[in-house]
């Protein structure tokens, strides 16, 4: 099936550090779930967050303009060609603790570096409008070649995206997200568990609130 951003554009899909974040565990990474893509592991993370009310947290529909439907047997149609009706912001949205959470997921087979390139600039402005508001935003970061998980805050994502035009630099470097993002670790019941940073995240931000009022 063929889809389209507005205007007729094809889609094609991809999903200053801060020294002192720690990565939430140590324990070495874990093979099992190769099977999964991302967004299956996530959506059954997801489904893991409701049944045990610890958050509301879903996959945003995507709003498409179906164009043509072809019907090889009475009883099925195959939608041959969809346009976007407006273009895709991220990817999940929801509520956790009173926090409005907003994230997109990414991965690459690179081992060196993650690629700009992986996100559009809508994406990242969207999330800017979000920050300015209050919302936790983030990108859950996958190295599919060393299966390796990361939680990347948006405000660093925009950092790196605001930077490439003043460096040139289209990617960036695993050595910094190693270094300043929260490393996320498989597990069971939910198998992606990137709530954990998400209470880092808001300890962070309701102790820079109390200080604010001292």
């Amino acid at each position: 099936m063929s889809i389209k951003y507005p205007g007729g554009l094809p889609y094609r899909s991809n999903s200053n550090a801060n020294t002192e974040k720690m990565r939430l565990a140590k324990k070495k990474p874990s093979f099992s779930n190769r099977g999964m893509t991302l967004e299956e592991e996530i959506n059954q993370s997801n489904d893991t967050y409701r049944t045990k009310n610890i958050a509301v947290i879903h996959k945003k529909p995507i709003p498409i303009q179906v164009v043509k439907v072809n019907y090889p047997k009475r009883s099925a149609a195959v939608i041959t060609e969809a346009y976007y009706k407006t273009a895709s912001t991220t990817d999940y949205n929801g509520l956790y603790k009173g926090y409005y959470i907003d994230f997109e997921a990414k991965e690459t087979k690179n081992k060196t570096s993650f690629p700009l390139k992986n996100f559009h600039e809508h994406q990242v402005e969207h999330m800017r409008q979000c920050i300015a508001h209050g919302g936790i935003c983030f990108v859950i970061l996958r190295f599919s070649t060393l299966n390796r998980l990361f939680l990347l805050e948006a405000e660093q994502l925009i950092l790196f995206w605001d930077n490439q035009k003043k460096n040139g630099r289209k990617s960036i470097p695993f050595s910094e997200i190693e270094q300043s993002c929260y490393e996320i670790q498989y597990g069971f019941s939910p198998r992606i568990p990137y709530l954990d940073a998400v209470e880092e995240i808001i300890k962070r931000k309701e102790a820079d609130k109390e200080k604010e009022h001292e």
